[in-house]
C-alpha cells in the first residue's frame, strides 16, 4: 500500500475536495463541448450532403432547361424548393424555372417562383427576382403591387434598373412626371456607374450604350417636361 508525507496528503485532500465541488461542473462542460463538437461535425456533414443532392437536382433541371421539358424543370424546381431551400441552387432553380414558366405562358407558376425567391433569396438573385415579378405584375396591370416590389433599396448593381423599372409601371400608370423622374434617376445612375460598369471588356460598354439609349427613348416618349 502506497504511502505518502503529510505534504502529499494535504494535496490529495484539496485535490478531492475540489474535485467534490467542481468534479460535475467539469464533467457537464466537457460533455456539453463533446455533444457541440458532434453536432457541427454532424450539421457540417448534413450541409455537404444536402448541397450534394441538391447538385444532383440542379444537373436533372439544367439538361431539362437544354432539352425544353418544361414539366421536368417544374418538378426539379419543386423538389430543390421543397427539400433543398437552404442550398444556393435553390433560387437559381427557382429563377429559371420562373422565366421557362413565362415563356411556356404559365404566369402563375412563374410568380410563385419568384415569389419564393423575393422571400428566401439574397442580394443580388433576390433583386433580379423582384425585377422579373415586378415586371409580370406590370403586364397584368397590378401597377401597385409592382411597385411594391421595387420599394427599399436594392444591391449593388440594381438601383438603375429598379428605378427604370418604377419609370415603366409609372409611365403605365400615367404619371408623367413621376416617371420621368425614375427614368432620370436610372440614367444617373448609370452615369455613376461609369460607361464600363461591371468591367473594362467591350461588350460591357455596347450593353450599356444600348441601355442608356433605351432609357433616352423611354424619357423622349414621355415629351417635354413642363
Amino acid at each position: 500500500m502506497a504511502t505518502y508525507d503529510l505534504e502529499e496528503q494535504e494535496q490529495i485532500a484539496e485535490i478531492k475536495a475540489w474535485w467534490k465541488q467542481y468534479g460535475n461542473l467539469l464533467a457537464g462542460i466537457v460533455t456539453a463541448v463533446s455533444i457541440a463538437v458532434v453536432a457541427w461535425q454532424g450539421w457540417n456533414w448534413y450541409q455537404r450532403n444536402q448541397t450534394a443532392q441538391a447538385s444532383m437536382v440542379y444537373g436533372v433541371l439544367q439538361n431539362a432547361v437544354l432539352e425544353n421539358d418544361a414539366q421536368r424543370i417544374k418538378t426539379a424546381s419543386g423538389e430543390l424548393i421543397e427539400k433543398f431551400g437552404s442550398t444556393a441552387y435553390a433560387p437559381l432553380a427557382a429563377l429559371t424555372a420562373a422565366r421557362v414558366m413565362s415563356d411556356a405562358g404559365d404566369v402563375k407558376t412563374a410568380k410563385l417562383q419568384l415569389a419564393w425567391v423575393v422571400e428566401h433569396g439574397k442580394d443580388q438573385l433576390r433583386d433580379l427576382a423582384r425585377l422579373r415579378l415586378a415586371t409580370l405584375l406590370l403586364d397584368e396591370k397590378a401597377y401597385d403591387e409592382a411597385l411594391k416590389q421595387l420599394d427599399g433599396t436594392p444591391s449593388a448593381g440594381f438601383a438603375g434598373r429598379f428605378s427604370d423599372g418604377r419609370g415603366d409601371i409609372l409611365a403605365a400608370q400615367g404619371k408623367t412626371a413621376e416617371a420621368r423622374a425614375a427614368y432620370q434617376a436610372a440614367l444617373a445612375s448609370l452615369d455613376k456607374a461609369g460607361p464600363s460598369a461591371g468591367g473594362n471588356a467591350p461588350p460591357n460598354r455596347q450593353v450599356n450604350a444600348a441601355y442608356r439609349e433605351s432609357l433616352q427613348l423611354k424619357l423622349d416618349a414621355l415629351g417635354e417636361s413642363g
